[in-house]
């Protein structure tokens, strides 16, 4: 599930460089074996918010990566979302055997050292009783449950996002957005998957799915009606739209002559492993791309609702803007004869640009 890419630059100021970071905090400490990275993109907008995940890396310099590129995926899904928001991401290297309360309690004093510059919530291998000991260490929480006054759970509407952003780009394939009939590939069937399963199998879609966990998959398969497939053979499938919900470059040199759809929507996080060569590729290959920063920010948009003290109605309502938003990326792509990809970063970066003329870092 965790989103590591090729590194240009192997160095750490050669990367953080490369992504164009404000920040980036390494925490350590030994007591509680604490490994911890933060990474600040942006704050122009607004602090920096964005989910903290525990993941075992494979290297530091692994953890670095993931932490650059998905802080600076969150600045672009904030921007583009129209939140006032900057771009954060934090990492805890390690598995969950070395959860403890100390740990993270630990955490939540580094978080609390940036003085709300970053606002961290839950991710992958995070829960939300994790977040309840970092906010014993810090205000600056998101994600809290719902008993302790905060958005809860926000996979329902990430979900719905990825579900509003998919019939946008359905609209632009085919020239309908209904899924009734449309043969859907869905990778990964988690918290998120599973809710985007429940809104296609509403919508009468024919649905295939896989998982990293194959009783996950079997069970998801049981449940709505799908046909289960290995790992790999998703991308050979005969379907009409792929979409990535847990591991990310998935859209690779290894694949991308495999796919058979004509629309690719999901949640996964950076599924374009570069986004230079594999956006324009889908192009070429007349597959219609939506943006995953842009279709995936239900669930930054629920957070956010909960720092300026909204309700999951009114997430849910920003959140079906999606459907716009993703139309007129598309149709800005197409005429700047572009990728969406680009298209998407380009709108974001120049909403950053245009209010950063009001605005210094936050």
């Amino acid at each position: 599930m965790v989103e590591i890419q090729e590194m240009t630059d192997t160095s750490v100021f050669g990367q953080i460089a490369e992504h164009q970071h404000e920040q980036v905090v390494f925490c350590h400490d030994h007591e509680t074996g604490l490994r911890a990275i933060i990474g600040i993109h942006n704050t122009v907008l607004g602090p920096a918010l964005g989910g903290t995940r525990m993941w075992h890396y494979a290297s530091d310099m692994e953890a670095l990566n993931d932490v650059l590129r998905l802080s600076r995926g969150m600045t672009y899904k904030a921007a583009i979302s129209g939140l006032n928001l900057g771009g954060g991401k934090a990492v805890i290297i390690g598995d969950q055997t070395m959860k403890t309360e100390a740990l993270l309690r630990k955490f939540g004093r580094f978080v609390k050292n940036l003085n709300g510059k970053y606002i961290t919530a839950e991710d992958v291998n995070m829960t939300t009783k994790d977040m309840e000991y970092i906010r014993m260490e810090t205000k600056h929480v998101a994600g809290l449950p719902e008993s302790m006054g905060g958005s809860g759970d926000p996979s329902p509407v990430t979900a719905f996002g990825t579900y509003m952003g998919m019939k946008a780009a359905a609209k632009k394939a085919f020239g309908s957005d209904s899924l009734a009939g449309k043969r859907i590939a869905v990778q990964g069937v988690g918290h998120v998957g599973t809710y985007l399963l429940e809104y296609l199998q509403k919508e009468g879609a024919q649905l295939v799915v896989t998982d990293y966990y194959e009783d996950r998959a079997l069970e998801a398969a049981a449940r709505f009606g799908a046909r289960a497939v290995g790992l790999d053979e998703i991308y050979d499938q005969e379907v009409d739209i792929y979409s990535p919900c847990a591991l990310g470059a998935t859209i690779n040199d290894n694949t991308i002559d495999r796919l058979k759809c004509r629309v690719i929507a999901g949640c996964a996080n950076n599924q374009l492993k570069s986004e230079n060569v594999h956006g324009p590729a889908l192009v070429e290959r007349g597959i219609v791309y939506a943006p995953d920063f842009l279709i995936n920010a239900g669930g930054l948009i629920n957070v956010y609702s909960e720092v300026v003290g909204g309700s999951r109605q009114t997430a849910l309502t920003q959140t079906e803007k999606i459907y716009d938003y993703t139309t007129q990326v598309l149709n800005k792509a197409e005429q700047e004869q572009s990728h969406p990809q680009a298209a998407a970063i380009r709108q974001a970066e120049e909403r950053i640009a245009s209010l950063g003329k009001v605005k210094s870092t936050y």
